[in-house]
Parts: C-alpha cells; structure tokens; sequence
C-alpha cells in the first residue's frame, strides 16, 4: 500500500486546476486523489449556468476513480486561489466520508503552494451521513 506523496499530489491538482470550467465564477479548483496503490487521479471543477448542475473538482477526481474501478483512497489534494486553500463543500465531505475515510485531505490556496493545511476526513465531516443502506450485521 503506498503512503501519499503530499507534494507530489498537491503538483498534480495545480496542473489539474488548470483544466477547470468556471466560465461565470471564474474560481478554478483543482484536485488530486490518491489511490492506495499510487495511483493519482484528478479532476477539476466544471460550472453550469445553473449553479446546482455544478460539480466540484473533488467530486469529479472522485467519481473518475470510482469509475475506474478504484476504491481505496489514502490522500487528496484541493488547490484554489483562495487564501488557506478552499476546504471541500458538504456534498464532497459526505462523498469522501463515504468513499475515502481513510483519505487525508490537503488544501492549498494555489498563490502560496508551499502553505498547507492537512484534515482527516472526520476532522472536515464528523458523524457523517455513512452507514445508510449498508449491511452493517
């Protein structure tokens, strides 16, 4: 199981960023998951003119992954310009608690990369909405 190279996965959701669709924000945000055997996946946010087709670039590096077939994640990387880095929305805290608990989650504001904020999932989403619907016996 490889360990996430925090550098390494904060260059890749820079380079992610630069991929973003935010014609009517103009906020690009870029982010990069880490897959238990190394592996980075990334995404970027993508706007809709109406706002709540909108999907964040957590949710689109994660539905990628899962897409993909992966399913154990160990870190990822969220990189705005936003001073302390942009910190994930409820609906992309629900998802990694669902799909990443185990995940630790750096945010970087993408003016200053070399400042960063590190979170455990529970840290960003505790008691999260996660057990619904699972055989838990």
């Amino acid at each position: 199981m490889a360990k996430p190279n925090k550098a390494r996965l904060i260059a890749a959701a820079l380079e992610a960023r630069k991929n973003a669709v935010a014609p009517y924000s103009k906020f690009q945000v870029g982010a990069a998951l880490f897959t238990s055997d190394g592996e980075i996946i990334s995404g970027a946010n993508v706007e809709s003119v109406s706002y709540g087709l909108t999907c964040c670039a957590e949710r689109v590096a994660l539905f990628k992954a899962l897409t993909e077939g992966k399913n154990d994640f160990r870190g990822i990387a969220i990189v705005a310009a936003l001073p302390g880095g942009p910190t994930p929305c409820g609906a992309c805290r629900q998802l990694l608690a669902e799909y990443a608990p185990a995940a630790l989650v750096w945010v970087v504001d993408a003016n200053s990369p070399k400042i960063v904020r590190e979170f455990t999932v529970r840290e960003l989403l505790p008691e999260a909405f996660s057990l619904f619907g699972r055989n838990t016996d």
